[in-house]
């Protein structure tokens, strides 16, 4: 696992936070995963707003200008790297109370750039057996609480499964562990609702309003059996951009998707648009 070439702690150089912060005993905060192409960071504008309407529900105290003082500091030593952005409620003592105006603290890390190109012959899922709790108060956000994400990670070592899809507790499909689903049907594009459980990401949004290939994007609810029905299958986030699914392991045993034409043109437009990697 790489290590961070720069931490930022509210903005000032640090590697340690308090055994009291929040974040740390309850998952109490949330986080964005982004990354630094040619000193920018693609899709910026859907990362902070997706970071200000979690705050705004948490409740979160979210400072502006030391958010983009830290960015500043981070994008001024490379140009190229992986950033994680972690906003905590700080720190308390015991109990899940906290006081009114409970300051907040900013965590940034500044990693080597993560920019993986997808298999041309589309990767290998499974589908986990962990499942997703149904919490609409947390459905969409990227919160700190990420045990189900562990747990259903843990299932499998590479190289057996790139990735593992993942249904809520009423076997709803809903994402992959690190990722978002988009199957492609009868000419539109199909992706789980997310207002029970999962993470709304930012480059899953951005194809739902760009709309591809000019194929429209439905958000709906699916079931593991509409993998049957589907033409092709991709996978979805930031870091990654767009791995096509060739073959999902079902409990009913694998199920072949050959056609990975669409998603690989859909990734051509993210690699002109965005900066992805090019296969």
């Amino acid at each position: 696992m790489d290590a961070p070439a720069l931490v930022l702690i509210n903005g000032q150089p640090a590697s340690t936070v308090p055994v009291t912060d929040r974040g740390l005993q309850y998952g109490d905060g949330l986080f964005e995963t982004m990354r630094l192409h040619q000193g920018r960071i693609p899709l910026w504008p859907l990362h902070l707003a997706r970071l200000r309407a979690g705050a705004d529900r948490l409740g979160l105290a979210l400072n502006g200008d030391l958010l983009e003082a830290s960015l500043r500091q981070a994008c001024d030593t490379t140009d190229q790297g992986t950033l994680k952005l972690c906003l905590t409620r700080g720190d308390t003592g015991r109990g899940y109370g906290y006081p009114a105006g409970q300051a907040s603290r900013l965590i940034l890390y500044l990693y080597p750039a993560n920019s993986v190109a997808p298999q041309p012959g589309g990767i290998r899922v499974r589908l986990c057996q962990t499942q997703l709790a149904r919490q609409p108060t947390l459905a969409g956000l990227k919160h700190l609480n990420r045990l189900e994400q562990v747990l259903a990670r843990a299932e499998w070592q590479p190289p057996a499964f790139q990735e593992g899809l993942v249904c809520d507790t009423d076997g709803w499909l809903i994402e992959g562990t690190f990722s978002n689903l988009f199957l492609y049907r009868d000419g539109e594009l199909l992706t789980p609702k997310l207002d029970m459980a999962g993470v709304a990401g930012v480059l899953r949004q951005h194809l739902i309003t760009q709309q591809p290939l000019g194929l429209p994007v439905r958000e709906t609810r699916l079931r593991p059996d509409d993998l049957h029905s589907a033409q092709s299958c991709f996978l979805t986030n930031a870091l990654i951009g767009l791995w096509p699914v060739a073959e999902v392991v079902l409990p009913s045993g694998p199920l072949r998707l050959p056609d990975v034409t669409m998603p690989r043109r859909i990734y051509q437009t993210l690699v002109s648009e965005l900066g992805f990697a090019a296969n």
